[in-house]
């Protein structure tokens, strides 16, 4: 009988990944997937060595990953060769050392580690013909960041707990998060708005047989140097006086041609930053999409596929296979004219690995009209946005003619003003012809306002003058993508950590969602407050950017992961001795969160979590003991909103200080309640535990009649 061969084995993170590698590899080979992470830092303990500051880790299985790892290990002895396919970046150079450590997978024969940054055929292959070994830079880096982040939480949180509030978390980025939208807070509350006037004029020329009507803004004055400030009604009612009867003569016309560059192609922080402008998709909602079209979609009836590239990257280079195939692509559809050759870009993060690619699509013949009929519709929006966006990365620049016309208005008592009327007009489309960004379509109009033909000495009749009152506007709040945008360009954190630093500050109430836009609630103030005031370098955006360059360092060799943690470690040790030592309770008060309703009696409400979420409490507790659910969204309408009526009303019936017997009645009923309650003989326990055993007590079965 003929021996059977033995297939290679071949480990990958996620089923689904290991789905599409393995129709891509065949029958040679076993793909299995690790499910993430094998081990881990225990959750019961610190589980790093700092008492001798040697910083050893000690790590667990993670629960649920014995029998997986008793598979792998198995199929490891059964094996020729053994290949580490996890995801190309630190924490999946990490998965593969950890898969090593915990299935034995150093006793293989043949263990290769092979990296691809998309899921396709030739990358599968180009991949598996050169393996590497283990990368322990990056391995040291990623534990490096993960025993950082462990010190800083479980160090912080129990400050927190004894100081704030119990249940509370801190975290080396996360809190530096939270602190930069507190700041923004406080930048709002602190802005003193300042009157201005804008006075604009609308002007009627004739050309030909046609009118034309256009928009002109005051752009000088007389006695004043430089851009008009005009802060009061009074001066501003002179000027429209004036111009209400001013002639107005073309003085100047400016005509310049400009270029408009494309975007480059996405990392991680811009394609969740666009995809949040253009879907408001949460950061942690995008990166799962983004998963599953790297991961391998069946596109008919082909062979699974990756769709996109490694979505993890701070990059925008794009390989040359790339640019050769979206310059083809460009030439063979839009023509010869929108490819002016390969286009290079920079990235703005401090902190960018420029070796790896953008994110990009594998193929751009997989255009978002092939693939549509494959995709769910959340799909289908992200993958257009990538696919357009890279190979309008690549399309020649759009060129426009920009327009300006300086106009002299001379009012009958001799003042003389300037008025301005712009406009341009697209000449050359180029890549606006695919991609038009969404905070672009506010400019699309401008460049779409077309300017009458004008020349110098042109008489135009006014139609009307408008002075309108404004104020200067404060600094917005954060949406996610403006905050993502923020930490990137500081480089704070890394592509894989936006979406859980926003997710964890939302999830323990430090900031509430306000028209898509981050408000910090009084525990986020409080929290930051209070970090900021006894841990200054771990809340500050210089010395956390600080530590990534260390963690770089490290991944590049050029920095000794465990120096680096002793170099933190000893001053932030002696904070924490300090701060549990020292720093008085934060006043209870202070994390209250008042809401913009009363109740009946006068008294706030305030907004108060329980096991089913926010609901409104007086804030008079326990004296009366008003609540209801917090309020429907401003666009409730119909029965949502009705029904909400209708609670309220029945809520503040019983308002103690209005309803003083309605309200004692219903003490009286919830006390009889309780009182049933304690009235109710509790359920015998079913079973009992006797040394190691846990035997239950049966009832005897009663005999059966003969």
């Amino acid at each position: 009988m003929a021996k059977t061969s033995k297939r290679d084995l071949v480990i990958v993170e996620s089923p689904a990944k290991a789905r599409t590698v393995g129709r891509f590899l065949g029958d040679k080979y076993v793909v299995k997937a690790s499910m993430g992470h094998v081990r881990d830092l225990p959750k019961s303990k610190l589980g790093v060595d700092v008492e001798n500051l040697t910083f050893e880790p000690t790590y667990e299985n993670v629960r649920g990953r014995a029998t997986l790892i008793a598979e792998i290990k198995k199929a490891a002895k059964q094996a020729d060769s053994v290949y580490l396919a996890t995801d190309p970046d630190r924490e999946g150079e990490a998965i593969s050392w950890h898969l090593v450590e915990a299935a034995d997978l150093g006793k293989a024969k043949n263990l290769k580690r092979v990296v691809f940054h998309e899921i396709t055929n030739s990358a599968v292959e180009e991949a598996f013909a050169h393996p590497r070994d283990i990368d322990m830079e990056l391995v040291n880096a990623q534990q490096a960041r993960r025993l950082l982040d462990r010190i800083v939480g479980y160090k912080l949180s129990p400050v927190l707990w004894s100081k704030v509030k119990r249940g509370l978390s801190a975290g080396r980025v996360q809190s530096v998060a939270l602190r930069v939208i507190v700041d923004r807070e406080r930048e709002i509350d602190a802005f003193n708005p300042v009157e201005f006037w804008v006075i604009t004029v609308d002007l009627e020329t004739e050309s030909g047989s046609r009118k034309f009507t256009f928009n002109a803004n005051l752009t000088a004055v007389p006695d004043q140097k430089g851009k008009p400030v005009v802060d009061n009604e009074s001066t501003a009612m002179a000027i429209k006086t004036d111009l209400e009867v001013a002639t107005y003569t073309v003085a100047n016309v400016i005509r310049k041609e400009a270029k408009q560059r494309p975007r480059p192609p996405f990392t991680t922080s811009t394609l969740q930053q666009q995809a949040a402008r253009s879907f408001r998709y949460s950061a942690q909602r995008t990166m799962r999409i983004a998963q599953d079209l790297y991961e391998g979609m069946e596109i008919g009836s082909a062979e699974p596929v990756g769709l996109i590239t490694y979505m993890r990257t701070d990059s925008v280079n794009l390989a040359q296979n790339a640019l050769d195939e979206a310059m083809s692509f460009i030439k063979s559809t839009y023509g010869d004219e929108y490819s002016t050759g390969p286009k290079k870009y920079k990235t703005r993060s401090k902190s960018a690995q420029e070796a790896h690619e953008a994110v990009r699509p594998t193929s751009a013949s997989n255009t978002p009209e092939k693939v549509a009929p494959f995709l769910s519709s959340e799909q289908l929006r992200l993958y257009t946005m990538i696919w357009k966006r890279t190979i309008a990365s690549q399309m020649a620049d759009a060129i426009v003619d920009n327009t300006g016309v300086d106009i002299t208005a001379t009012a009958p008592n001799g003042n003389e003003y300037t008025v301005r009327a712009t406009g341009s007009v697209i000449k050359f489309d180029g890549y606006r012809k695919l991609y038009i960004e969404t905070k672009d379509e506010d400019a699309e109009d401008e460049d779409s306002r077309q300017l009458p033909p004008m020349n110098e000495g042109d008489v135009h009749k006014k139609q009307t003058v408008n002075a309108d009152q404004k104020f200067t506007q404060p600094p917005p709040r954060y949406t996610e993508a403006n905050l993502i945008r923020f930490l990137e360009e500081q480089g704070i954190g890394r592509p894989s950590t936006y979406a859980s630093i926003v997710g964890t500050i939302e999830r323990r109430q430090y900031v509430d969602r306000d028209k898509s836009r981050f408000k910090p609630t009084p525990m986020g103030v409080t929290v930051s407050d209070f970090l900021s005031e006894h841990f200054p370098n771990i809340m500050d955006t210089g010395f956390t950017s600080g530590m990534e360059s260390k963690l770089d360092a490290v991944a590049e060799g050029k920095q000794d992961w465990v120096e680096m943690l002793k170099e933190f470690f000893g001053p932030f040790d002696k904070a924490v001795t300090d701060t549990t030592e020292n720093a008085e309770r934060v006043d209870r008060a202070k994390l209250v969160q008042v809401s913009d309703e009363k109740c009946e009696g006068g008294d706030d409400l305030v907004i108060r979590t329980g096991r089913f979420g926010k609901f409104l409490s007086c804030g008079k507790f326990p004296e009366c003991r008003v609540s209801i659910s917090t309020r429907p969204g401003e666009h409730a309408t119909g029965e949502v909103k009705e029904n909400w009526e209708i609670a309220w009303k029945t809520a503040m019936e019983k308002c103690s200080i209005v309803h003083p017997e309605a309200a004692a009645a219903a003490a009286a009923e919830a006390e009889e309640k309780r009182a049933s309650k304690r009235k109710t003989p509790k359920k015998k326990a079913v079973a009992k535990k006797t040394g190691t055993k846990t035997k239950a007590k049966a009832k005897a079965k009663p005999k059966a009649k003969a």
